[in-house]
Formats: C-alpha cells, structure tokens, sequence
C-alpha cells in the first residue's frame, strides 16, 4: 500500500517550529509530508513545497497585495481562498490523502475555508487554540473536519503542547490510512431526517429504495448535518434528494441551530431533483442548557435530552417558514414536487400529541399552497408524515421519476 501524503499548512513565519514538529511526528509514522506556507509577512526557516506566493496567486492576488492592503483581516481572506484553491488543485491531482492546519484564530479562520474546499471524506485536521469555540458559526465549519485544542501552544513547543500536536499528525495520518472513501458505485439518495421518535419514514424508505438499487444517506438534521448535505449536494452527489426534515431553515430563521442561510438551496442549483416535506417545520431547536431563547419564551417546549430541546412556533411564524421554503425551492434548476401532509409533519404534533397545534398546522398549509413557486408540484396528502400512505406516495413520484428519466438508475 503507497504511503500517505499530509498537507501541513499554517504560517511558517511564526509557527515554524510547531509546523516542522507535526511534519516530524507524520514522518516518524512513516508518513509523507507536503507543507504549504500561508504567511504574509515573514518567511520559513527553509522553503515549503507550496510557497506564500504560490498561495496568494492561487486567491487571484499576490503577497504584495496583500502586503499593501494594510489590514490582516483582509491579508488573511486571500490566503485563505488560495489555500483553499491549491489544496483542492492539489487533491485532485493526487499529491494528498489529508490535511492538517494549525492555528490560532487567523490560522483557524482560513483553515475553514481550506478544509471547506476538499471533499467529504478527505481526512481533514485542525489544531487550533480555539477548536469548538461558538467563535464558528456552523456555516462555516466543514462536514467532516476533526478538531483538538492546542493547548499551552501560542508561542513556541512544550510538552503540554507536544500531546495536542503530537495526537493530531498521528490522527490525520491513521485517518488516511484509514479512511474508507465514499464508493459512488451506486446513485446516492440524500435524505433528511431526525430520530424515528419524531419521524419514521426513513425506515420504510431506505431499504425499498436500496433494493430498487440506489445507496441512500440520512442526515441528521440539527446544524451540522445539514452541512454535510448542503455540501454534497452542492458537489452534485446526489441522484435526487429527499429533503423531508427541512427543520434547519426554521432554526436559521428564529435563531436556532442554524445550518446556515443557503439551507436547501445547493440541491436546486445542482440541477438534483427535490422531493420535500416539511417535516419538523413548527419547531426550533435550541441548546438545552442554555435556556429558552428569549424570543421564543412562553411558548410549548420539548426537551429532547440534556443537549436538545425544541420550542413549537406560533400560527404566523409557520406562514413566514411556508414562504421561505417557498422562495428557496423557487430557484431550483430541476423538478421539484413538495408534499404537504396536512394532518401533522412531526409524531409529537398528532391530535392528542403534546405539540399539537391544529390551528398552527392549518395556517401552515394553507400558506404553503398560496406560495409554493411554479416550478414546484404540489401534492397535498390527508394523512401525518409518519404514516405508510406518505412513504407509498414518495415511491410512486420517485418510480415515475425513474421511469421517465429524470432520476438516473444508473450511475
């Protein structure tokens, strides 16, 4: 088996020393090293592979530029689109198998956008002196990316900061070895979703769709996950997608655990048929142990867990999630068909269910058939989410869909 390769990138002009260690623990597992230099104002102690020029041109601007604009917050966004360019130019041409970037917040800021560039399933490593700080909004923070503190490590080796550095170079390089890499040897559905206590199709429909031949993904959809789908589907990954838990573009809406403001847009602009349903649209999720936010106090909670609880949107805070949703798939460069089970989108919200809100539901749907776009079909259902006659429609519009070629059997 042909080693690995391990982009290690950071500023060389003033973690030369930390950057040349992690180098030296990689090599030491007999790994191999590439190293790219992001600096602007000063230079390594001995040439990296990938020069600070080299980078800078790679944003489209030059270390002078950079130099002149007299602001390191505008330096840094060029070096982080040109690593972001050159370690994708470098992945496609197979010179790496993963990348380890170390920082602080400047090197941690471009470091998202360098992991950001390289596709799921690239083993990607930050070490930085503010790993999982809420300094990141997860927008930015790439599907699959791991993270350690570097702690004690600011200016200069010791042994506390040798532990942090020392696991990530051997974290990254096992990864590589490791790593079992997306086949794509069958078309891929991408389905959202959330835990069967809240919604079930998936159990119906991941092995009826896998027996018709195609590799089905779900998502988690609380932040993060729908990252991960947002960025697969953006790569074009996807045959279709089943975007049925859309619950994120509420969360982005009302402050919640937002998956970002392009949430279920990269699938239409993809040209990646859309089945959607708004499953999970009435609720927020929040952090649990940070309380209710204030702008949804007085109002019906769900603790989920100690981490997750979730608080039920009001009658016109649904018509403003029926807009949006409308407006998002109003773009989409391919077909779109969105049903509406109008007897309720989440277990809990059954009549009898402790978040029932007939009123709510009913403002919804009818909000959604006023806005949905004209490029969508409509297909209205008198049943819950959760019920057989909602998975038994989704197959008939998906094998019709097959039939007439606008989903691929093959890949």
């Amino acid at each position: 088996m042909a080693e690995k390769t391990i982009l290690v990138a950071g500023t060389y002009d003033t973690k030369d020393d930390e950057l040349h260690y992690l180098a030296e623990v990689i090599e030491g597992q007999g790994g191999r090293v590439l190293s790219m230099d992001v600096s602007v104002l000063g230079d390594p102690s001995r040439p990296t592979d990938v020069s600070k020029h080299q980078v800078a041109e790679a944003g489209g601007s030059s270390i002078a530029e950079a130099i002149a604009s007299g602001d390191e917050n505008t330096a840094m966004q060029i070096m982080g689109a040109g690593s972001a360019a050159k370690a994708l130019e470098l992945y496609r041409e197979g010179r790496i198998d993963g990348v380890i970037v170390l920082g602080g917040t400047m090197g941690t800021d471009l470091a998202l956008d360098l992991c950001a560039a390289l596709p799921v399933g690239v083993p990607k490593y930050v070490v930085s002196t503010v790993a999982f700080s809420p300094l990141m909004p997860p927008e930015r923070i790439p599907a699959d990316v791991q993270m350690i503190l570097w702690a004690g490590g600011l200016y200069g080796l010791n042994s506390i900061c040798k532990a942090s550095l020392s696991q990530a170079a051997g974290a990254v390089l096992g990864a590589a070895r490791a790593v079992e890499a997306p086949r794509r040897d069958r078309p891929l559905i991408g389905m959202t979703s959330f835990g069967k206590t809240v919604l079930r199709y998936m159990v119906t429909l991941k092995p009826a769709l896998e027996e018709r031949g195609f590799e089905v993904a779900v998502f988690h959809a609380t932040g993060m996950g729908g990252r991960a789908f947002e960025s697969l589907a953006g790569e074009g990954a996807f045959a279709a997608v089943m975007d049925f838990a859309p619950q994120e573009v509420s969360n982005h809406l009302f402050g919640g655990l937002s998956a970002g403001g392009d949430r279920m847009t990269s699938a239409g602009r993809s040209g990646i048929p859309q089945l959607v349903a708004p499953g999970c649209y009435d609720l927020v999720d929040y952090v649990g142990w940070q309380g209710v936010p204030n702008p949804l106090e007085g109002r019906p909670v769900h603790a989920h867990n100690r981490l997750l609880s979730s608080a039920v949107l009001e009658a016109d805070e649904r018509r403003h999630v029926a807009q949006e949703i409308a407006v998002k798939l109003s773009s989409a460069q391919a077909p779109v068909s969105l049903l509406l089970p109008n007897q309720g989108c989440n277990e809990w919200d059954r009549p009898g269910g402790e978040l029932h809100d007939a009123e709510g539901l009913a403002a919804f749907c009818d909000e959604m058939r006023q806005a949905v776009p004209d490029n969508a079909d409509l297909v209205e259902m008198d049943c819950h989410i959760n019920d057989a006659q909602f998975s038994a429609k989704v197959l008939e519009i998906f094998d019709a869909w097959v039939r007439s070629g606008v989903v691929s059997a093959k890949k």
